[in-house]
């Protein structure tokens, strides 16, 4: 069951970035970055594409949360570290973004960003 509603997930899907802002351990929120993001059923993922050494992704470790805007969904959420599915998010980045070079979209699928993988679970 997910706790994405289907407007929301629609939204997600169709927008081309999203924005993320990792919470501190203080409670406030870092600067936001953009980042690709994909929609795989009734789950959301993003990843580092600099990997576990990667600003935004280092910082989003002190809490695992962080607000999220995109297609005008705005939520916070609980970022979940998976290696569950690699493939099927690496094809998910491919198809959503593939009007990008490949050079491009491949530094996205690399081993080192697939490590950097986050699974975006609402928050109530």
């Amino acid at each position: 069951m997910t706790l994405w509603k289907p407007d929301e997930l629609s939204r997600i899907e169709a927008a081309e970035e999203l924005e993320i802002a990792s919470y501190r351990h203080d409670g406030t929120l870092r600067n936001s970055v953009t980042i690709w993001v994909v929609r795989r059923g009734d789950d959301v993922y993003v990843r580092s594409v600099n990997g576990r050494e990667g600003s935004w992704f280092r910082g989003a470790q002190d809490r695992n949360e962080a607000r999220i805007d995109a297609g005008s969904v705005a939520k916070d959420v609980t970022l979940v570290e998976t290696d569950e599915d690699n493939d099927e998010i690496d094809s998910a980045y491919r198809t959503k973004y593939r009007q990008y070079s490949r050079r491009i979209v491949n530094s996205i699928v690399t081993p080192k960003a697939r490590a950097a993988t986050l699974k975006l679970v609402p928050r109530s």
